[in-house]
């Protein structure tokens, strides 16, 4: 008989988002993962026999034990981080460089949480951003690259202790009248929907998949 395939090794940053929370949900109940690793700014308020979390400065990361997968789902808004200055530091440079840290500690797929305008030669301020770190990741070498864009996020910000989005809040009430009629892609999305589109692509993956928003919709 041939040995047990080795239990897979995560790291995630971004665990207390809407994304971010049902990937690590999601993780912690996959018997193929052996050990999930948490790079926050706050401790994620319980304790599990697979979870290490580590509370880091963004600027400043912690060498990580190995991992085979990282996946990136921080994020913020730029009324909640106070300019742009503080958005970029954010949602570019604090997921580029856990990106950096997960590739130096052995991870080959990654997995990106961005937006459905990303593009990085755009005017808007915050789609030209999420396009310069797609564009960053899928070029530091990673064996599989998975992106996902999702439109505006259904989940409960409330209860993870974030300020509701009025954007997030009047489109699922739109949504939920003119849905037949909206275009998949730019249909609200469930964030757990967002993060299984995720778990479904990155182990296998290979090059660079983008997950359109009407894609990942169940």
């Amino acid at each position: 008989m041939g040995s047990a395939p080795a239990l897979r090794r995560i790291l995630l940053a971004g665990a207390t988002g809407l994304v971010g929370q049902a990937l690590l949900r999601a993780l912690l109940l996959d018997p193929t993962v052996g050990s999930v690793q948490v790079l926050a700014r706050r401790p994620p308020g319980f304790d599990h026999p697979k979870l290490t979390a580590h509370v880091v400065d963004f600027t400043a990361l912690p060498a990580l034990s190995a991992i085979d997968e990282v996946y990136l789902a921080l994020g913020t808004t730029i009324k909640v981080a106070g300019s742009q200055a503080a958005f970029r530091a954010v949602d570019l440079d604090a997921n580029l460089a856990v990106a950096r840290a997960a590739l130096k500690a052995g991870a080959r797929r990654l997995g990106l949480v961005s937006a459905m305008g990303a593009d990085s030669g755009s005017r808007v301020f915050y789609n030209r951003v999420k396009g310069e770190l797609e564009d960053a990741v899928a070029a530091l070498g990673f064996e599989g690259v998975v992106i996902a864009r999702p439109s505006l996020l259904l989940g409960d910000r409330a209860a993870l202790g974030q300020p509701a989005r009025a954007g997030e809040r009047i489109g699922g009430v739109f949504a939920g009248v003119l849905r037949p009629l909206i275009p998949a892609d730019y249909r609200p999305i469930k964030a757990v929907d967002v993060a299984h589109a995720l778990l479904a692509h990155v182990p296998q993956s290979r090059g660079k998949i983008i997950l359109r928003s009407g894609a990942m919709q169940r």
